[in-house]
């Protein structure tokens, strides 16, 4: 599955960026036509902090129109006040999406019991849940063992674990085997985590490259085991360009989105434009990986 960029336009007047729709919406068909299983709106990559509840809204049911039932739609709902991602969890149920991610609340540093009692207000939406641990952004780790409680809901459904370990991947994978399955949300290590018992992925790299994601996955569950570690290890110099050290994702993969002629690769402040030395390795790294013209 994909995790959408959202992508802006600028107009004159307001001091923000607003929606492209357009873009959005060919970025969408893109994504579908290329093979990939689902679309994940108004997650991180999508800058979800910056969007309001009513652009979130916006997209919940712009997404659902356009896969029109061809892929899943999963809507980011994660925020650091439980009452609000439960509001947003509603307002993507109305939307008709098909799932939830909901990130571990950030900035706040809950304890276990805090996280427990976050996701166990979640289910009372009643869509099956994406749990989301990415301590790295937020501050917080779900551990396993609090994992393993939430699975006395039937609407947890699966983790996108981006730790960044596989070692942690391999303690959940362990403990709850396919009660609880493990996705990929760190696009570098995704073949790594197939092999330890991984079922998929939450990429940035697909809103890029979502055939090539798509195929490693495909091959991987085929069999064909050298031929997808292959094509994963040569997607590594792309991967580490759209997650370039001393930028800020999304801003890497907007820009190459960019380059490749998409949408404008405008980010909503706190976020801001790449800077001109890491653009010019960008752009190596996309004529390299043939993407580029």
């Amino acid at each position: 599955m994909t995790a959408l960029v959202t992508p802006f336009r600028r107009i004159e007047g307001p001091s923000e960026p607003i929606i492209d729709e357009k873009a959005f919406s060919d970025l969408c068909e893109q994504q579908i036509q290329s093979g990939i299983s689902g679309l994940v709106v108004c997650g991180t990559t999508g800058e979800s902090p910056t969007l309001s509840d009513a652009e979130k809204e916006r997209l919940f049911r712009l997404t659902v129109e356009i896969a029109h039932g061809r892929v899943l739609v999963i809507a980011g709902v994660g925020s650091n006040h439980t009452a609000h991602a439960l509001l947003l969890g509603h307002q993507a149920k109305k939307a008709g999406v098909d799932g939830l991610l909901a990130v571990t609340p950030y900035y706040n540093r809950p304890t276990q019991e805090g996280l427990f009692a976050h996701y166990q207000s979640l289910v009372n939406v009643g869509l099956p849940t994406i749990l989301y641990n990415v301590p790295g952004r937020t501050g917080c780790d779900l551990l396993p063992e609090t994992m393993a409680k939430l699975c006395q809901f039937p609407e947890i459904v699966a983790v996108k674990e981006a730790t960044g370990s596989v070692q942690r991947a391999q303690q959940i994978i362990g403990m709850l085997g396919d009660r609880l399955p493990v996705l990929s949300g760190d696009d570098a290590i995704n073949f790594p985590l197939y092999c330890i018992g991984a079922m998929g992925c939450i990429s940035v790299v697909s809103n890029l490259a979502p055939a090539l994601v798509s195929k490693i996955w495909n091959l991987f569950s085929q069999s064909n085991i050298s031929q997808a570690k292959e094509l994963h290890i040569s997607t590594l110099p792309l991967t580490n360009a759209l997650f370039a050290q001393g930028e800020s994702s999304p801003v890497p993969v907007k820009t190459a989105l960019h380059l490749l002629g998409y949408m404008q690769s405008e980010v909503r402040l706190p976020l801001s434009p790449m800077k001109e030395s890491s653009k010019q390795r960008l752009k190596e790294t996309l004529l390299a990986q043939g993407l580029l013209p």
